[in-house]
């Protein structure tokens, strides 16, 4: 076995009630990673993090941790630890209480324990806070006593199921910052979950995107970003105006009525195929032949941003991210540069079946 790698899921299946919701998984998480499930609520990401942890039991398939099968050990055997979103923590505990919790239960030394507890609670920003009731801390205090809780058994792997889910936007941003310099200043391997696109994408070494109880593609925030293997990806992962074309030839895509140059190649001549414009990719210009002319039908103001949906003479409505506004009503073109357009195979999620449901 490959010495980065710490954990390996080998064709994992799991059936609640004879219904299975996931699906022949097959997964490595490296040793000091950031890896992160991504995935639409019901996608299975929760369920494989309970299967990790030792929650639930594959109904096929194995799980080897450093090489050694796991699916037998049960929780508290197992090197890890889970963070819930829900945090846990024992409200008649005190914040050194609830960390030193599991010390205690391996039964160290009184010095040992507070010395590691101490550490962890710096580590998380509340040192001054040992003596403090869990009813008198906010949620991101909370959340951060049980990740320090999880943290003071120092596990070779973190789960964490969506920890940042019930804070405030500017809180879990902040929290998300804090939580990859953790794990990078102790080099604990993390698997993390979540629905959140923007959280998956700051955060992570690895991204796992899930859906039906499947994993649709595995790689780098930029990779999946830049290079979405199918429609729900590309869909999921950020905005995307996502049309049907035809690959003419190598480099030559067809859709919206013309021909545009692209940097893909390999298929067959005038194979059907899914194109991937990203909103931010999209130039306005003043309308010619040469360009998807189109009416702008909305406006608005983002920020950092305007966006924009255009309606096009091909029928398309556009979604168009640009710095430079536009009055609802004018008239304008589209110039996409070659590296603007993503070209990817169909599938089942380009079917009239699933398009119909979706709708």
């Amino acid at each position: 076995m490959d010495k980065q790698r710490l954990v390996l899921l080998k064709n994992v299946c799991k059936e609640f009630d004879g219904v299975e919701v996931l699906s022949n998984i097959n997964l490595y998480i490296r040793k000091n990673e950031f890896l992160t499930l991504l995935g639409p609520s019901g996608c299975g990401k929760t369920t494989l993090l309970r299967l990790l942890g030792g929650f639930e039991t594959p109904t096929s398939g194995d799980i080897l941790f450093d090489g050694k099968s796991i699916i037998n050990t049960p929780p508290y055997k197992r090197q890890l630890n889970t963070v819930f979103q829900r945090y846990a923590l024992f409200p008649h505990y005190n914040v050194f209480d609830n960390v030193a919790f599991g010390l205690k239960i391996k039964k160290l030394p009184k010095a040992e324990i507070r010395q590691k507890v101490q550490d962890k609670l710096k580590l998380v920003g509340l040192s001054d806070y040992e003596n403090r009731t869990i009813d008198t801390l906010s949620g991101g205090q909370q959340q951060r006593v049980a990740i320090a809780r999880a943290l003071v058994n120092e596990p070779a792997l973190l789960l964490l199921d969506e920890p940042l889910g019930a804070l405030d936007l500017k809180f879990r941003k902040e929290m998300q910052l804090e939580l990859k310099r953790m794990q990078k200043q102790l080099g604990i391997t993390f698997v993390y979950v979540t629905h959140d696109q923007e959280e998956a994408l700051s955060m992570s070494d690895t991204i796992a995107v899930m859906d039906n109880g499947r994993i649709q593609q595995i790689g780098t925030p930029v990779m999946i970003y830049n290079e979405p293997i199918n429609s729900f990806v590309a869909d999921f992962i950020g905005e995307s105006n996502i049309l049907y074309g035809i690959m003419k030839e190598d480099y030559v895509a067809h859709f919206s009525g013309r021909d545009f140059r692209c940097l893909d190649r390999g298929y067959n001549n005038n194979e059907p195929v899914v194109v991937v414009v990203r909103p931010e990719d999209i130039k306005l210009v003043p309308p010619t032949d040469n360009t998807i002319n189109g009416v702008v039908t909305s406006i608005v103001f983002m920020g950092v941003h305007y966006e924009i949906r255009l309606k096009g003479d091909d029928g398309f409505e556009w979604l168009i991210q640009s710095i430079h506004s536009a009055e609802v009503g004018s008239r304008l073109g589209i110039h996409l540069d070659p590296d603007d357009i993503h070209i990817m195979d169909r599938s089942q999620y380009d079917t009239a079946e699933y398009l119909e449901i979706k709708q």
